[in-house]
């Protein structure tokens, strides 16, 4: 049998839990503390169960009140995702995407995976913001974004009910300014045995891929750089300071931007780029249009054009 439910008793025990106080709640909610123990007690009367317990001056959940809030919590989450959905459908002129970029996803291979909601509405704006994995996942939690392209898939205990889609994969090249390129094309990749190599930060995947291709060759590089920005590993590159790799699907931007030749590459080590998304955002239209791109080491970028129009050539 159902209990009809007070949504106002639910919200002020939601809010409560929160702050883990009365005086707190009551801070929050413009209320006096003698209001939200007197609602929280007809919630607990209706419910028929203790839903706090004192701990010193605070209030801590019992196992049932841990039930209730979870409940409290997707309910009240919900209802924040509806208001934004109505403003959002409310000021469609002035349609916002919000996107969440990796540290070390190739910002080419961004802007690719991001072109088609072009096609979707002119007034259409999309705001991308870099960051960890881990902080763009509690922001998609949080439904500050509506979309994480990533270098990596979800993991396993990741703080959002989302979902992930696998959008390209790429082996690497390996780039150098043209006097290194000359030393280190001919014996590659056994040559790469006490070459200089610029890297990308340990706890990158690529980075792992890389050290377990290396040992499986035999060959130990020197890492004379590690970068958390690889468009300033780039910069080395070219600067002729070492070797640096990226996936091949970028090497003929990579080499006319940076003036580099490639001196190798492998289908042995795999770049993968995802798109992750909240469960209830897979409807969303620039969701659905991302998802439909498709990107492998056969499927050429379209971004010669863009280079040409720029000053990074």
């Amino acid at each position: 049998m159902s209990i009809p439910f007070n949504y106002k008793h639910l919200y002020y025990f939601w809010a409560t839990a929160h702050e883990g106080s009365l005086t707190a709640a009551a801070q929050r909610l413009h209320l006096t503390p003698q209001t939200i123990c007197g609602q929280l007690q007809a919630l607990e009367e209706r419910l028929n169960a203790e839903l706090f317990r004192r701990q010193g001056r605070n209030l801590v959940l019992t196992e049932m009140g841990k039930t209730v809030w979870r409940y409290a919590d997707e309910i009240f989450s919900l209802g924040r995702e509806l208001a934004e959905e109505v403003h959002r459908q409310t000021v469609a002129h002035q349609q916002h995407f919000v996107v969440g970029l990796t540290e070390f996803l190739p910002k080419l291979i961004a802007y690719q995976l991001l072109r088609p909601v072009y096609t979707l509405s002119e007034e259409l704006r999309i705001h991308c913001h870099e960051d960890r994995l881990e902080k763009l996942l509690g922001d998609l939690a949080a439904h500050k974004l509506d979309l994480v392209l990533s270098d990596r898939s979800l993991p396993e205990d990741a703080p959002v009910r989302a979902c992930d889609r696998l959008l390209g994969k790429s082996g690497v090249s390996f780039f150098s300014a043209p006097e290194l390129a000359d030393v280190y094309t001919r014996d590659f990749p056994a040559g790469l045995d006490g070459a200089p190599m610029l890297m990308m930060a340990p706890d990158t995947p690529l980075r792992g891929h890389l050290q377990q291709w290396f040992e499986e060759l035999g060959v130990q590089p020197r890492v004379v750089g590690e970068f958390d920005d690889s468009a300033l590993l780039k910069v080395f590159g070219q600067a002729g300071v070492g070797i640096f790799c990226a996936p091949t699907i970028l090497e003929k931007e990579i080499a006319a931007q940076y003036q580099v030749k490639v001196i190798g590459r492998t289908d042995q080590v795999r770049v993968h780029f995802y798109a992750i998304y909240h469960e209830r955002r897979s409807d969303h239209p620039a969701v659905l249009a991302i998802c439909r791109e498709q990107l492998e080491d056969e499927q050429r970028f379209a971004v010669a054009d863009y280079w040409s129009n720029t000053s990074c050539k």
